[in-house]
């Protein structure tokens, strides 16, 4: 008996590894508190934040008391909602009512949010808890989760490494357990890379699925907020909870809602899979390619044809993608010069130009002020025509080659990254290292097509993502995909030690 009593404590102390649904079922049947659970995760963050450094704000008493409130509930017998008690990690560029909102940026240090964004109106109505911000390269430029103002996010596979970027914090968060879940935001790939580096399931939603409203704007046409899970379940049920459409975006898609679950069959019987050469080219390392051919021959194990596929215009695209991206970044953000919004240096003498130059060299980092001034430039009177107009049309024919391709495949597989998890330092010195890295994920935003990255393997102690692409506004085929590879594999079981 007092052996069974240390187990049942040792479980309990446990809780924060369960997945969301296990968890909101547990709340429901009252065979824990919400309470018991939100103290594991706290716990739990005291345990390995200090190494990882995946959250720029934890909100541990507004999270409590939210706990607090959903045992009053169930208690009483009221309606919960799907996430009843599910603790949420939030990228910190999704604005949150009455909780500090940065961008990981020196310019929004102390920027509190009025309002939520339509993704948090969502959770909370669906009974979930915001547990707090998560770390992020500045204003959602990089790849690695190492512009921060606030400091860098380790890989919690290896603390020398880099997470990915630029949701890194919302994927370290997840598989080194401090969240059960999390938001984050993709412009070129900022889900599905630190997915990929941490061996979570990132999914990018087609561009219209889930409102951006709230979203601080990095690239406009580009951006979609999606999930960060360690179980493909899990975002079925997150992307069930955030979708639909939004009055307040004008670029929401007046679609009904849908039950993403409800697509999860281990079945892709005579689906057909196309692998894009480009994908599997000259950058892309062999310990990224190896993976994904395994993962191939698995699906043809299940049922599944494969082919291969070419989508010619692809070595165009992470020219177009950086320039239409920082075109938009240096529009976006011309309202942050200090005096009208964003941070002030005290020594504020001196005439406009001087202050205004003064706050924002001051105010953000040297990758975001890269950014700005290339995108500025391809934007100027004598370039505009000869950069940005001609990478809006590099986009069109790099949609057409997608659209030609997916006429007879129905979904399209390949490495997330092109290559593994570098060590922190490494490349932060030379930009087109780093730009390079995301030459696999940004098709996808391009063409605003839906993808989705699961573990697909291990090299060298490091993981490795499967990137999956499919038909715009078909994510329920997405999800069938990677949760029939997930069910015939083990390596969304595996989780770092710590």
């Amino acid at each position: 008996m007092k052996t069974g009593g240390i187990e049942e404590k040792r479980a309990l102390s446990k809780l924060y590894e369960l997945t969301a649904i296990e968890i909101s079922e547990k709340i429901r049947n009252q065979e824990i508190s919400t309470e018991e659970y939100l103290y594991s995760i706290l716990e739990r963050i005291g345990q390995v934040e200090k190494k990882v450094h995946a959250f720029v704000t934890v909100v541990d008493e507004k999270a409590l008391e939210k706990a607090r409130e959903i045992d009053r509930k169930v208690r009483k017998g009221e309606k919960l909602g799907c996430l009843a008690g599910v603790a949420v990690a939030v990228k910190d560029n999704i604005c949150t009512r009455n909780i500090r909102t940065t961008c990981s940026s020196r310019m929004l240090e102390n920027f509190v949010p009025p309002y939520d964004a339509t993704v948090i109106e969502r959770l909370k109505a669906a009974d979930a808890i915001i547990l707090g911000k998560t770390n992020m390269d500045e204003f959602a430029m990089g790849t690695t989760t190492e512009t921060s103002y606030f400091g860098t996010t380790h890989n919690p596979w290896d603390l020398r490494k880099v997470p990915g970027g630029s949701s890194g914090g919302s994927a370290a968060a997840v598989i080194s357990e401090e969240a059960t879940v999390a938001l984050g935001s993709d412009t070129g790939g900022s889900i599905r890379c630190p997915a990929s580096y941490c061996s979570n399931v990132g999914l990018k939603p087609t561009y219209g699925l889930v409102s951006r409203y709230g979203l601080i704007s990095y690239a406009n046409s580009l951006e979609q907020i999606g999930p960060l899970t360690r179980t493909v379940r899990d975002c079925a049920l997150l992307l069930s909870v955030i979708s639909g459409h939004d009055d307040r975006d004008s670029t929401s898609v007046n679609l009904a809602q849908k039950d993403y679950l409800s697509f999860l069959q281990d079945d892709i019987k005579k689906l057909k899979i196309g692998l894009p050469k480009e994908f599997f080219e000259e950058g892309v390392e062999e310990d990224a390619k190896g993976p994904v051919f395994e993962a191939a021959d698995k699906f043809e194990d299940l049922g599944a044809s494969c082919h291969e596929v070419s989508l010619p215009m692809m070595s165009y695209a992470l020219a177009a993608y950086y320039i239409i991206a920082m075109s938009e970044a240096s529009s976006n953000l011309a309202r942050y010069d200090g005096l009208r919004y964003g941070y002030r240096e005290e020594n504020d003498e001196g005439d406009f130009d001087t202050v205004f130059s003064r706050n924002r060299r001051i105010g953000f980092g040297a990758e975001v002020r890269r950014r700005i001034i290339l995108g500025t430039y391809a934007l100027s009177a004598g370039y505009f025509e000869q950069y940005y107009m001609k990478a809006l049309k590099i986009r069109t024919l790099i949609r057409r080659d997608f659209e030609r391709v997916f006429k007879n495949v129905d979904v399209i597989i390949g490495p997330t990254m092109p290559v593994l998890p570098f060590d922190i330092g490494e490349r932060i010195d030379d930009p087109l290292k780093l730009y390079m890295c995301d030459i696999l994920t940004v098709p996808a935003n391009l063409t605003g097509y839906p993808a989705i990255s699961v573990p697909c393997g291990f090299r060298n102690g490091l993981p490795v993502g499967l990137q999956i692409i499919g038909k715009p506004f078909e994510e329920g085929t997405l999800l069938r995909v990677a949760y029939t590879f997930e069910r015939n594999t083990d390596y969304h079981k595996y989780r770092p030690s710590l």
